[in-house]
């Protein structure tokens, strides 16, 4: 799978990025969601597979969606049986986000990006449109720190893997009313919080690299794209847990659900019967093979924004093969008509 679409994935993202990225600024999220979701969609419907979309997005946001369900590929087509040889046919579960961080986009904010993970069928978690408490740090840290612990012993664990004084460190926490608590707790405990207010999936795939000046992910976010950094801290060897949040009354935003014990009903028809349960990437994603992509929308910290010139754009990407074990950062000059000339800048 890694050498079949590779590359191809690669330019799923760079084209939903592009797009997106034409209505930086313009105040419209949705509209932004929606050019990047159309963008994505032409492009995995000329790749040679059968893929599922297990985790779509733009529901809660009433934007358009890639939905859950939906066929895409050229393999799915009707004619399929022409040309699409079954004992050769790849047939994938893919997540989406086709732009994470749309009011980042929306207002010119840095941190948002187009965003996918693959797996064969029946590799990701198909995780309702819920919450997830979050808990995201580097490999050093695997297995040592556990969501289950408060935020000062995390803390603790953490300064030790890594041989840093606790002040050293630096935390990322969604800015929501529902974290002034767990805010309170990391300052309290002496390490640094950088608070965003979009985004987190950029944030948690950060924790795994050196030299990006954030050592954690804490707190609570969608759980969709819980999935999708949890795929790719799988291939990274980062550490990552999630356990989902069912109750209205934890997130306070209305977008859930009307209570608790609907929401129970909700999970254990979806076969979930431990709604509590605390996963693990590697429950997350679960696949033998696992690839990740994302293209830089606006800048962030793993990757520059699109930057447009006279004919053309340039893109930077990133893809995370848990097959060939790389992460490949993707510098691209896309050749839109014929431009005077190819920037470097």
């Amino acid at each position: 799978m890694d050498n079949v679409i590779g590359l191809e994935i690669i330019e799923v993202v760079e084209q939903a990025a592009i797009a997106s990225s034409r209505l930086m600024g313009k105040g419209d999220k949705n509209e932004a969601d929606r050019v990047a979701v159309e963008a994505m969609r032409e492009r995995m419907n000329k790749i040679h597979m059968r893929g599922r979309i297990v985790i779509g997005e733009g529901e809660r946001d009433e934007a358009p969606m890639l939905y859950i369900g939906e066929q895409v590929g050229i393999c799915t087509r009707e004619d399929a049986h022409t040309f699409c040889n079954p004992a050769e046919l790849i047939e994938i579960d893919i997540a989406v986000d086709p732009c994470e961080g749309t009011n980042l986009v929306a207002y010119g904010q840095n941190g948002s990006m187009a965003v996918l993970a693959i797996s064969e069928k029946g590799g990701l978690f198909a995780a309702p449109d819920f919450y997830m408490k979050k808990l995201a740090a580097p490999a050093v840290a695997r297995n040592h720190v556990d969501i289950n612990k408060s935020a000062t012993e995390n803390l603790k664990i953490l300064s030790d893997c890594m041989n840093r004084a606790i002040s050293e460190l630096v935390v990322v926490v969604m800015d929501r009313p529902r974290h002034k608590e767990l805010i309170n707790e990391i300052r309290e405990a002496g390490a640094r919080v950088r608070l965003i207010s979009d985004g987190d999936v950029s944030a948690a795939i950060s924790c795994a690299f050196s030299g990006s000046n954030i050592h954690a992910l804490m707190g609570i976010g969608a759980a969709p794209e819980g999935v999708i950094s949890a795929a790719a801290m799988r291939c990274l060897g980062g550490h990552f847990q999630g356990q989902l949040i069912y109750d209205p009354e934890v997130v306070k935003t209305g977008l859930i659900g009307e209570s608790k014990e609907g929401n129970i009903q909700r999970l254990k028809d979806m076969g979930i019967n431990d709604p509590d349960k605390v996963y693990n990437s590697h429950e997350l994603a679960s696949g033998e093979t696992v690839l990740f992509a994302a293209c830089g929308i606006t800048p962030g910290t793993l990757m520059e924004g699109v930057r447009f010139f006279a004919g053309g754009a340039r893109t930077q990407s990133l893809v995370i093969s848990s097959q060939s074990k790389t992460a490949r950062f993707v510098d691209t000059i896309h050749m839109f008509d014929e431009p005077k000339h190819l920037s470097l800048n």
